[in-house]
């Protein structure tokens, strides 16, 4: 149907030189300021586009018809000959002639529109099911069925965005854990929120669906051809809104089945490291990391907060005082400052007694003890 009425549309232009060159100009132009629609990468994504550009130009007819009607009735019947307005008051032809015409241009936009939007909504038959929770900001994938799970956070260098160093391509849409899928199947997306709402959206892949706290969305693709396929949260999260992006990299069948062996290896070995004791400067390095992947965009990367907003690390009551309140803030959040998140459900043991050892050993602090994986588990266990 889309491809009829395109075909239609296409010979409309063609027979008149003016409209076909002013059409490819436009497109032109469009192309070079990227005001249009992104055509994808998707069947759905580029049936899409064809729908979009279809009613563009079905408006595009009625406007030209209703004001070239309009504009040559004011020039034909003009006053300076003698034209006088004529009386048609509750005219049935005319009431019938503007409810039929609108109402059958309706139908035949409906019919395609309808297709489209079932095409859309039809996440059964899934091949792969990935569940997808926003946080204050970054992704969380959890690939169902199958242990892996991960956050995707963003990567681009601090540096890049304080502007000590040139901006690449990639700026702000570079994460450290991309979400990997297979080409060729049918992945259903389940979307949620851990704390605001959030958007996820991939434009390639026509997939934006809002994220809310206590609901569950769905949403689906097929990928037809491997590639990295970027996106942003689409939604006014917070402060940091601008930096939660999206990263989808779809490779073959073989690559992806590696990929999810070598995942569900890494979960279990770091299963195995929640009972190993680390050194105090291995922790300490690893913590570095973790801090300021996670905790710098509130906190600030020298441990200085935000005044007002958000708490310093550098001499803070809970860095410096006893481990257990220490733990308690960052394993189960602030029931004063909602803003600070519940940290126990996102990060690993290892993880949290890396950062925490680290937020009471840098910026001045100087506590000198250390936390292991263990004490993490053994809190997380007694509560």
């Amino acid at each position: 149907m889309l491809k009829g009425f395109n075909r239609l549309f296409a010979l409309l232009a063609t027979s008149v030189p003016s409209l076909s060159s002013l059409a490819q100009e436009q497109k032109a132009e469009a192309e070079r300021w990227g005001v249009n629609m992104t055509q994808g990468v998707t069947e759905v994504s580029q049936t899409t586009y064809e729908l979009h550009m279809l009613i563009f130009w079905i408006c595009v007819a009625i406007g030209v018809v209703v004001f070239g009607v309009m504009f040559y009735s004011m020039w034909r019947h003009r006053k300076s000959k003698g034209y006088k307005a004529a009386q048609f008051h509750e005219s049935t032809a005319v009431e019938l002639v503007w409810t039929i015409v609108p109402t059958i241009i309706l139908i035949l936009m409906a019919i395609p529109a309808t297709k489209t939007l079932y095409d859309i909504y039809d996440t059964g038959e899934a091949d792969l099911d990935i569940m997808i929770t926003g946080y204050q900001w970054k992704w969380k994938y959890d690939y169902l069925g199958s242990d892996v799970s991960f956050f995707s956070n963003l990567a681009t260098p601090r540096s890049q965005i304080d502007n000590l160093q040139p901006k690449e391509t990639s700026y702000l849409l570079e994460v450290d854990e991309p979400m990997v899928v297979p080409v060729d199947k049918k992945i259903r997306f389940l979307i949620t929120a851990n704390d605001v709402i959030h958007a996820w959206w991939v434009p390639d892949l026509a997939v934006k669906k809002d994220a809310i706290p206590g609901f569950i969305n769905e949403s689906w693709t097929r990928i037809d051809e491997p590639g990295i396929y970027r996106g942003q949260c689409a939604e006014l999260c917070g402060k940091d809104h601008g930096f939660m992006p999206v990263v989808v990299k779809a490779v073959p069948q073989a690559e992806y089945d590696s990929w999810l062996a070598e995942r569900a290896a890494e979960a279990a070995k770091m299963r195995e490291l929640t009972e190993k004791t680390f050194s105090f400067d291995e922790l300490f390095a690893r913590g570095e990391k973790v801090y300021n992947r996670t905790c710098a965009a509130c906190h600030q990367p020298d441990g200085q907060g935000v005044p007002g907003s958000f708490p310093a690390i550098a001499g803070s009551a809970v860095a410096t005082g006893e481990l257990e309140g220490h733990l308690d803030m960052v394993i189960n959040g602030s029931q004063v400052n909602p803003a600070m998140q519940a940290f126990g459900p996102q990060m690993s043991e290892v993880d949290l007694a890396a950062v925490i050892t680290y937020q009471r050993n840098a910026f001045g602090n100087d506590m000198g003890d250390t936390v292991q994986p263990i004490d993490i588990l053994n809190f997380k266990n007694k509560q």
